[in-house]
Parts: structure tokens; sequence; C-alpha cells
């Protein structure tokens, strides 16, 4: 059985356990929930859920840091004592091979202010992206691989 599954019904068996139909029961059954999955986990050798649970959790806070990061720096450059704007169209080539991995990508460098997904090249080996502060754009397309796009196939692979 899936855990994610299993774990759903746990949090479901713990709120009607205690009679607690609300989003603090479910939580708190979910959280228990998963310390006794985390406890059995010898059991379940093959499973990825605990590497895919925290790990999407870690992605989603650092996603959430470069968002406020990159919302910061447009901010200054449209008041005007920021970074020049310098508009560019990037080519970054992928190791993301997956529709999950490319898509997850491309969605990533769009929630983040000052850059957009324009397309994804015919042979999935490039994806195209407009920044706003597209000056350097070797430096660019390094710090997306080696951070953005390296996150999520640490996640998913």
């Amino acid at each position: 059985m899936n855990l994610l599954v299993l774990n759903l019904l746990l949090a479901l068996a713990w709120m009607g356990f205690n009679a607690d139909f609300s989003l603090g029961g479910f939580t708190a059954g979910f959280v228990l929930g998963h310390g006794v999955l985390w406890l059995g986990r010898p059991l379940y050798p093959n499973q990825r859920y605990f590497r895919l649970l925290w790990g999407s959790l870690g992605y989603f806070l650092w996603l959430l840091k470069e968002i406020v990061l990159s919302s910061l720096k447009v901010t200054a450059s449209v008041l005007g004592f920021g970074e020049k704007v310098q508009p560019a169209v990037i080519a970054i080539p992928l190791d993301a091979r997956t529709d999950l991995e490319i898509t997850l990508l491309a969605c990533s460098i769009t929630l983040t202010p000052g850059t957009l997904t324009l397309d994804v090249a015919p042979d999935r080996k490039h994806l195209y992206i407009h920044a706003m502060f597209g000056g350097d754009a070797a430096a660019l397309c390094a710090e997306t691989k080696d951070s953005m796009e390296r996150r999520i196939l640490q996640v998913l692979r």
C-alpha cells in the first residue's frame, strides 16, 4: 500500500477516535501517523515517501525564499536604486527529462519574479526563459541549473 494513503488513513482514524473532525485534528493525526510510519520504515525498504515528502517541503521553503529575494530585487530595480534592467532570452540546457520535472522547473522559474518561462525546445533539451536581469546569461543559466533544477531532480529522482 502507498504510504501516503496509509498516512491519510491513520489521520482519519485519529480524527474518528478523538471525534475531532477539524483541520487541527487532521493535522495532528497526519503528524502522528507520519511518526508511526517513520518508526516502521524498515518494513517498507523501497518506499520513497519520506524522501519525497521532506524533499518537497524543503524545496517549497527554498522556492518561497527565492521568490521573496527576487521580489526585493525587482522592486529595488523598479524604484531606481537596484540593478539595471537588462532583458534577455536565454536557452537553458535541461537535465530534466520527464514531463513532471520539466513542468515543475518551468513553473518554478515563472513564479520567481523577474523570470518567465517561454517555451521548451521540440527536442526537450532546452528551456527558453526571459530574464529581467539577463546581462550575464552564462551565470544565470548556471545559477538556474545549480540551484533550481538540481533541487527538483534531487526530490523527484
